[in-house]
């Protein structure tokens, strides 16, 4: 969908005296496009750090001495643990993501048979976040049962350079080209907080807008310590509902989903969000970070007039 705004008008409207505006009329853009349905998803971290990419925001990365938890492959056994607890608590579906800048063929295999006893074990759908891929491991996925690839661009093009450079954002663009030609859903959005300025946030929307994603997970940056950001302190919590609102009028009707650093907002700052644009949320553990509870969402969504859906009685 077309954005609602032109660049020049979105940054205009991040100027403080124009903040009321500029919520209103993504609020307003919230209440025209959006489903009123708040769904969440969940994700297992099948493997964990000794990451080769020098992300500098990231505590898995191997060029930081973060003292970030190390684990291989989780197994197949808790994948299906996970989608079942991930049905129980209302979620749509599940994702696994694993540390690294790809897949080797033996961890297509591994991440296949997880998806194939987990499609057979629970009734959610199922999402994987394994790096940059070629068209050869996506389709391998696909027919084990994956339905939606993530790949995060993290930020504005004219940004990442300087925050990563073991790869690059065209990688993740190939690979979320591929997964859309195959038919796969796409699930791809980035990190607030990370010394973005407010043109460069307005780039990284509309780079968003470009992709057409079918849901952004926002993030907020929680300063790691020991990685290169780690001592950048926690975005200001009105700045992040301001990039919550240009997220919104960029991206009319296409969920915003709470991610990472949900946890370290307060329940009044997430109200703000939702009525602002988010619409979606990732609940759960999540990599290194605390994950959303279930339920603090969903109450938050529900007050805001959103359908959602409860936990199961097992």
């Amino acid at each position: 969908m077309q954005p609602l705004v032109d660049r020049e008008e979105a940054v205009a409207l991040l100027q403080p005296h124009r903040r009321a505006e500029l919520r209103e009329r993504a609020h307003e853009a919230t209440l025209r496009f959006v489903e009123k349905r708040f769904d969440f998803c969940s994700i297992i971290n099948a493997r964990c750090g000794r990451c080769s990419e020098n992300c500098k925001w990231c505590a898995q990365s191997a060029h930081w001495n973060t003292g970030c938890e190390t684990h291989g492959w989780t197994g197949a056994d808790a994948c299906v643990k996970a989608a079942k607890e991930a049905e129980a608590n209302g979620a749509d579906r599940i994702g696994i993501v694993t540390s690294g800048r790809t897949l080797s063929p033996e961890d297509v295999d591994n991440a296949c048979a997880a998806l194939r006893a987990m499609r057979a074990a629970a009734d959610v759908g199922l999402c994987g976040s394994f790096g940059l891929l070629d068209e050869t491991a996506l389709a391998k996925l696909k027919d084990a049962g994956l339905q939606r690839v993530h790949c995060n661009i993290e930020t504005a093009p004219s940004l990442f350079p300087s925050l990563c450079s073991t790869h690059t954002q065209e990688q993740k663009l190939a690979t979320l080209r591929a997964a859309r030609g195959m038919g796969l859903e796409i699930c791809c959005g980035g990190i607030i907080g990370m010394g973005e300025t407010d043109a460069q946030l307005v780039e990284f929307a509309f780079a968003l807008n470009a992709i057409e994603p079918d849901s952004i997970p926002v993030n907020v940056l929680h300063p790691i310590e020991g990685t290169p950001l780690g001592n950048g302190g926690m975005p200001d919590p009105e700045r992040v509902v301001d990039s919550v609102a240009v997220l919104r009028l960029v991206n009319p009707s296409t969920p915003l989903r709470f991610a990472g650093g949900r946890r370290d907002m307060s329940d009044e700052t997430a109200a703000k969000c939702i009525y602002a644009g988010m619409s979606a949320g990732i609940a759960g553990p999540l990599l290194t970070t605390p994950g959303a509870d279930f339920d603090d969402d969903r109450s938050l969504a529900s007050a805001a007039g959103y359908k959602v859906r409860g936990r199961k009685t097992v």
